[in-house]
């Protein structure tokens, strides 16, 4: 029974709306120079430096890093590492090296070219780790790499 009364009660409810006009229910837009129109009332982007464009580094996303080998493949805390590979990019876009053992520690090292990264060994705990570099492209992760007593 109840049934029967819900469909006309839905139409009216529906059709009563119909008269409302629809920004009645938004915010009201506005056009704002550089942006076009938006919701909120935000100052746009108004141009570009030309020259600072011309200096922004392109990455190649596309090409992901890749790790072939670590010489040596165990050292002691301090010691440096060269991590031969391929697909660095360039060093504007190269963020960086870790080591799985080190956790967030800041690792330090140095950019050579696309292929190779020197990098020093973070003082940690005796045993196995893994070396991660960071590129435009993504990351790649060595093969296992003891990190021997100091």
């Amino acid at each position: 029974m109840a049934s029967r009364f819900l469909l006309p009660i839905l139409m009216v409810s529906v059709c009563g709306l119909a008269g409302f006009p629809l920004p009645a229910f938004a915010e009201e837009g506005v056009i704002v120079d550089g942006a076009g129109y938006t919701l909120h009332d935000t100052e746009s982007i108004k141009g570009h430096d030309e020259q600072r464009v011309a200096k922004d580094p392109v990455c190649d996303s596309s090409r992901k890093p890749k790790i072939v080998r670590v010489e040596p493949d165990e050292a002691k805390p301090g010691q440096t590492i060269t991590i031969k590979g391929e697909n660095f990019g360039t060093r504007d876009c190269f963020r960086g090296v870790a080591f799985s053992a080190a956790g967030p520690t800041r690792i330090d090292y140095t950019f050579m070219n696309d292929t190779t990264i020197e990098a020093t060994v973070p003082d940690v705990q005796p045993g196995m780790s893994f070396i991660d570099v960071i590129a435009g492209g993504g990351n790649a992760r060595s093969k296992a790499f003891l990190v021997q007593a100091k």
